[in-house]
């Protein structure tokens, strides 16, 4: 019995690695968001963070851009978090051990 918890704990970290991994993978995931038909462009990674927003010189308008700026970052943000849950499911999947009674993950 003990040669089982040992091996299940053994497995439960190699699945935290992979899910770490994944963490850090998803850094270099890159998904854009546009509104305004492309006058206002944000890109961000698979864990939300904004790394570049453009804005089109055709944009004058302060309450323009910034309704543009809330829907490409809404977009893109909901893309990153779709993204992002279904990566970590996966890597927390595939690296959990078999655990009889336990199908929390299908």
């Amino acid at each position: 019995m003990f040669g089982d918890l040992s091996e299940m704990m053994t497995k439960l970290k190699e699945a935290q690695l992979k899910i770490e991994e994944t963490k850090k993978r998803l850094d270099t995931v890159l998904i854009n968001g546009e509104a305004g038909n492309g006058d206002i462009k944000v890109t961000v990674t698979a864990n939300g963070i904004v790394k570049n927003i453009s804005i089109s010189e055709n944009l004058k308008d302060k309450e323009e851009i910034e309704d543009y700026l809330i829907i490409a970052l809404n977009k893109s943000l909901q893309k990153a978090s779709e993204i992002r849950e279904n990566e970590l499911a996966q890597a927390a999947k595939n690296g959990m051990p078999n655990i009889p009674g336990l199908d929390l993950l299908d």
